[in-house]
C-alpha cells in the first residue's frame, strides 16, 4: 500500500470522522427555516450536484437554488452556528482510523488533511478527538479556486508537505473526492460511508481500492 509514497493525505467527513449523515440533516432543517418545500427536492441528486463543493461554493448553490435572500456569508454562518456542537461533542472517528494514523507515523511518512468544510469545524473535530496533531497541514477548499472533483485542494496539500502528488496517496469517500485525488495524479483509496453508497459503483471504478472499513487494511 505504501510503495513509492511518502505523503498521506484524508478528507475529513465520511473518511477520517464518522460526520456526513449530520449533512444531510442539516440540509433539510436549514430549508424548512426557510420556508422551502423539502418534500418536492430530489435529495439525492442534491447530495450529487453539492457532493466535494467548497463551503462557498455550496452556500452559492442554495442561495441560487433556493432562491435565498441571505447573503452567501450569512448561508455560512447559519451552518456553521447549526453544526459547531455537533462537532465538539458528537462527532468520532470513524472505526480505525487512530490505527491506521499511528501506523503512517511508524513509517514516518507525511499527513495532511484536504477538506470542504470550514477550517473552525475541521480543528474542532480534529483537537475533540486528539489527532490534529498528527497532521502537517490542514487545507479547505475555500482556500483554493475550485473544489472537488477539481484537483486543487489535493494539489495544494501536497504543495505544503513538499511531496510530489504521485507519491501521495489519499483517502476518500465521495466520488467527487475520489477524482478530486485521481485528477492531481494521486493514488486513492475510498472508505466507505453509508451516504455515499448510491455512488458505490462509480466510487469503486475510480478508486485504486475500495476499503468497506479500515480494518481491510493489513
Amino acid at each position: 500500500m505504501f510503495n513509492n509514497i511518502e505523503a498521506v493525505i484524508f478528507d475529513l467527513d465520511g473518511t477520517l470522522v464518522d460526520s456526513m449523515w449530520i449533512w444531510l440533516d442539516i440540509d433539510i432543517e436549514y430549508l424548512k427555516r426557510k420556508e422551502v418545500d423539502v418534500d418536492s427536492i430530489d435529495h439525492l441528486k442534491l447530495q450529487k450536484d453539492i457532493e466535494g463543493m467548497s463551503y462557498t461554493e455550496v452556500a452559492i448553490y442554495f442561495k441560487e437554488n433556493f432562491n435565498l435572500e441571505d447573503s452567501i456569508e450569512q448561508i455560512k454562518a447559519d451552518w456553521l452556528d447549526m453544526t459547531r456542537e455537533f462537532y465538539a461533542e458528537k462527532i468520532l472517528l470513524k472505526n480505525g482510523v487512530k490505527t491506521l494514523l499511528d501506523n503512517i507515523k511508524d513509517r514516518e511518512l507525511k499527513l495532511g488533511v484536504a477538506t470542504s468544510n470550514t477550517k473552525e469545524l475541521v480543528d474542532v473535530v480534529l483537537k475533540k478527538n486528539e489527532i490534529h496533531d498528527y497532521f502537517e497541514t490542514i487545507r479547505t477548499s475555500c482556500e483554493v479556486e475550485k473544489g472537488k472533483p477539481h484537483p486543487d485542494i489535493y494539489l495544494k496539500v501536497a504543495e505544503d508537505l513538499g511531496v510530489n502528488p504521485k507519491n501521495c496517496l489519499a483517502f476518500e469517500d465521495t466520488h467527487a473526492g475520489v477524482l478530486a485525488a485521481k485528477n492531481a495524479g494521486m493514488k486513492v483509496f475510498a472508505i466507505a460511508d453509508e451516504t455515499s453508497l448510491p455512488f458505490k459503483d462509480d466510487i469503486m471504478k475510480d478508486a485504486d481500492r475500495y476499503l468497506n472499513g479500515y480494518h481491510e487494511i493489513a
